[in-house]
C-alpha cells in the first residue's frame, strides 16, 4: 500500500484503470502520452506498478477508425476471459463527428494477460452513431451491464451518460437509458460533461461515480446511486448527488481529480479509490496535451447513508 498519497503510482499516466486478479496481480492500463497504443503492467502491490512487469499488448491501426487518440483503455475479467474497452478515433483532418471517438473492445483468452492473443471484437455500437467513449461494465445479479459517455445531437453539450444491458462482453442488447446529463454549474465548466463511469456495489447500493467538466484544475467527480433491488435500465431508479464528491486540492497541489476506479489493498481489506490529477493548474491552451495527468491512490470511508467519503485529494482516510 502507498504510504504517502501525495506521490503518483505511476506518472503520465491518465484515466487508471486498476483491477487486482484472483492470481494475486494488480493490473493495471490507463491513457498512454501520444494515444497510440494499449500498454498493460502488473505488480503484487500498488506501489510495485510503478516499475512492474510493462507489456504493449494492442497498438493503433495505420487508418481507419482505430487509427488514432486512444483513450481511456479499462481491463475486465468477465466469463473467463480478459477484455480491454477503449475508445479511437479516425484520422481527420478537421476533428468532426465522422473522425471523432467510437467504442471498442479487444478479448483475450488466455489465463495469462500477458500471453496469448489479443483479439479485436469491434465496435460497440449504441442506438445512435456518435461522439462516444470511457465505457465500463459491472456484472449484477448476473446481468452484465454497460455505462458510457456519449454527444446526442438533440442535446446540447458534449457528452451524456448512457447505461445499457449486454448480450455478450463486446454486444449492447434491449433498451438504452440516459442516465445523466451535465446539469450543475460544477459539470459545465469548459465544456458540458459527463464522463468516465466506475461501478462500485456496496451498501444495499449500486453507485456509480463520473466526472465532468474540461479536462483541466475544473475537473471533477459526481456520483449517481440505485437501491441493488431496483429496476437499473428505469430512469426513476437513479438518483444524482447536488455536489461534487471529489475535486481539486490547493492545499496538496492536486488539481482536476476525476476519471477514477475502485480496487482493494494488498490484504483485502481497505477499499481504495483510483484517479488521476495534475500536481499543478494546468497551463497548456488545449490540457489534453499536457501529459502531467498522474495516477494516485488513496483509501476512502463511507458516510452514514452507506455512499462513499472521498475526502480530498492527498488525504489520508480510513
Amino acid at each position: 500500500m502507498a504510504e504517502n498519497y501525495l506521490e503518483p503510482i505511476v506518472l503520465e499516466r491518465a484515466d487508471p484503470w486498476i483491477y487486482k486478479h484472483t492470481d494475486g496481480y494488480y493490473y493495471f492500463t490507463g491513457s498512454k502520452p501520444g494515444y497510440q497504443e494499449i500498454e498493460l503492467r502488473r505488480a503484487k502491490t500498488l506501489k510495485g506498478l510503478a516499475d512492474g512487469e510493462v507489456k504493449v499488448i494492442w497498438t493503433a491501426h495505420a487508418e481507419g477508425p482505430m487509427s488514432e487518440l486512444i483513450w481511456a483503455p479499462e481491463i475486465h475479467f468477465i466469463q473467463g476471459k480478459w477484455y480491454i474497452y477503449f475508445a479511437a478515433a479516425d484520422h481527420g483532418e478537421v476533428r468532426n463527428d465522422q473522425h471523432h471517438h467510437r467504442m471498442f473492445a479487444i478479448e483475450n483468452a488466455n489465463e495469462d494477460p500477458f500471453e496469448g492473443e489479443w483479439v479485436e471484437k469491434g465496435q460497440i455500437k449504441t442506438q445512435f452513431e456518435s461522439f462516444s467513449l470511457d465505457a465500463t461494465v459491472f456484472e449484477h445479479r448476473n446481468r452484465l451491464y454497460y455505462i458510457w459517455a456519449q454527444a446526442d445531437p438533440n442535446i446540447p453539450g458534449n457528452s451524456n451518460l448512457y447505461l445499457s444491458e449486454m448480450e455478450n462482453p463486446w454486444t449492447l442488447k434491449g433498451k438504452q437509458i440516459l442516465l445523466s446529463i451535465p446539469y450543475y454549474e460544477w459539470e459545465k465548466i469548459g465544456f458540458k460533461v459527463n464522463e468516465a463511469p466506475a461501478a462500485l456495489i456496496r451498501n444495499g447500493k449500486v453507485i456509480i461515480t463520473y466526472s465532468a467538466s474540461a479536462t483541466d484544475e475544473n475537473y471533477v467527480m459526481g456520483l449517481l446511486w440505485a437501491d441493488e433491488d431496483s429496476d437499473l435500465l428505469n430512469g426513476y431508479s437513479w438518483h444524482k448527488l447536488k455536489e461534487p464528491v471529489f475535486s481539486s486540492s490547493e492545499q496538496n497541489s492536486l488539481y482536476g481529480p476525476g476519471h477514477n476506479s475502485f480496487t482493494v489493498d494488498e490484504e483485502g481489506k481497505q477499499e481504495i479509490l483510483v484517479y488521476h490529477a495534475r500536481p499543478e493548474i494546468n497551463d497548456y491552451s488545449n490540457p489534453l496535451e499536457n501529459p502531467n495527468r498522474h495516477a494516485y491512490v488513496q483509501p476512502f470511508t463511507w458516510d452514514k447513508n452507506g455512499l462513499p467519503d472521498f475526502g480530498e485529494p492527498g488525504a489520508v482516510k480510513g
